[in-house]
């Protein structure tokens, strides 16, 4: 049987309405895929766990902050390192610190706070030798900026002044086996594609082969439909293959994520927008509402085009939750409690992020709000690290791991790779 099915095909061999199928990708929680003939197809096994979840078939809770026994002696330098979404995950997954750096006096108040012996620093990157250091890996999420392109070679001095020549220059300096990025998935199209052309093409030109892939952290131990791009560069003189996350068969909701939480503060709504929320339904958003109060709440964006399927948004239980922002609250991105009728608080938005609940964030509520949202989720980067430990090891996984072998990187199409 063909696992790419239209969506009358999906919606009867599972025995759910066409709509239904189409609700779920207009939640996010299944991806369509374009034919060659431009009609959306969806992937029977992500259909069938995503009908499983919510039928209760899979009764067991599956969230927990994952952890390996094994330590080993690989070593990283993280770069732009935030609150230690990625760094926790990496820790978790079996690596070593040996650096790790951030502007953010909040972001690195709470690395110190919480490993007080980890080597943390607080410097303008651009500030910073590395010349002498030695790692296995770099790693950092850099900032993804405008490159220009009218009259310039696209090398890594045409990059200057921009996180991305900080990181790679990083790169030159230690030479370590493997370099990873992260950025979000909008950086597929940046600048047309321009911009990631230019990454690969200085990684490659300091001495790497590059591979990426889009990783959705719904199918990868977190609670929430989160995107990442992750891009691996690996030295050209080592034989290894690219490792990435293969996804699970199933999700984790929010009912289990947010289970025996502890209270925290949180933003809290002015009288008004809570009278208009509490009408919301849960996985509910501003068409729900009444047209009368829809007018009210949505102003002139009432009569402008798109689905705007933000804005006045509840959260569902027995779903992942939507990506979480740098505030609950915005009206644009609004992150609704399912069943209260208030923004997500600091400790539940922790709890999204899979970081540990003693995990302590520095700074003002907003701050907070801020370095929780702006994180890689944990269990996300733990998966990545246990391939990058993999990789190092040159012993992959198949069971939890896919693989690109060397000289195959660049024989894959862009939508094979990134899903």
């Amino acid at each position: 049987m063909q696992n790419n099915l239209t969506v009358f095909e999906a919606a009867k061999l599972i025995g759910v309405s066409p709509d239904t199928i189409r609700r779920w990708d207009k939640k996010g929680l299944i991806k369509a895929k374009r034919s060659e003939n431009n009609y959306r197809t969806f992937n029977l096994e992500e259909i069938k766990r995503v009908h499983n979840k919510i039928s209760g078939k899979h009764q067991e809770n599956n969230y927990k902050i994952l952890k390996s026994n094994k330590k080993t002696d690989y070593t990283v330098i993280e770069l732009f390192a935030g609150a230690g979404g990625t760094a926790t995950g990496f820790h978790n997954a079996g690596l070593r610190h040996v650096l790790l750096t951030d502007w953010d006096k909040n972001a690195t108040s709470t690395l110190s706070t919480n490993k007080p012996e980890w080597n943390v620093v607080r410097e303008d990157i651009a500030k910073m030798s590395f010349k002498g250091m030695r790692a296995d890996i770099v790693e950092g999420g850099f900032p993804c900026q405008a490159f220009s392109y009218a009259g310039k070679k696209l090398g890594f001095e045409d990059a200057r002044g921009t996180m991305f020549f900080e990181f790679a220059r990083c790169i030159k300096e230690v030479k370590p086996k493997i370099a990873m990025g992260e950025n979000v998935r909008g950086l597929l199209r940046h600048e047309n594609g321009q911009t990631l052309k230019v990454i690969i093409g200085i990684l490659k030109d300091l001495g790497y082969r590059v591979a990426y892939k889009v990783l959705r952290a719904q199918y990868l131990d977190v609670p929430q439909k989160r995107e990442r791009l992750i891009l691996l560069a690996v030295r050209n003189d080592l034989d290894i293959p690219f490792l990435f996350p293969k996804e699970q068969d199933y999700t984790i909701s929010i009912k289990e994520a947010l289970k025996n939480c502890p209270d925290s503060a949180g933003q809290k709504y002015p009288t008004r927008k809570k009278e208009i929320m509490s009408l919301v339904p849960p996985g509910g958003y501003w068409r729900d509402l009444p047209e009368d109060i829809q007018k009210e709440y949505m102003r002139a964006s009432f009569f402008m085009g798109g689905g705007k399927t933000g804005m006045a948004r509840r959260l569902s239980w027995d779903e992942p939750s939507l990506t979480l922002t740098c505030a609950p609250a915005q009206k644009q991105t609004e992150r609704c409690h399912p069943e209260e009728t208030r923004p997500l608080n600091v400790r539940e938005y922790a709890r999204i992020q899979t970081f540990p609940d003693n995990w302590k964030f520095a700074g003002s509520m907003s701050s907070q709000y801020k370095q929780i949202g702006n994180a890689v989720p944990t269990n996300l980067a733990y998966h990545v690290g246990r391939c990058l430990i993999a990789m190092l090891d040159n012993k992959p996984d198949p069971k939890t791991m896919d693989i690109v072998m060397p000289g195959e990187e660049n024989s894959f199409s862009e939508q094979e790779l990134l899903f």
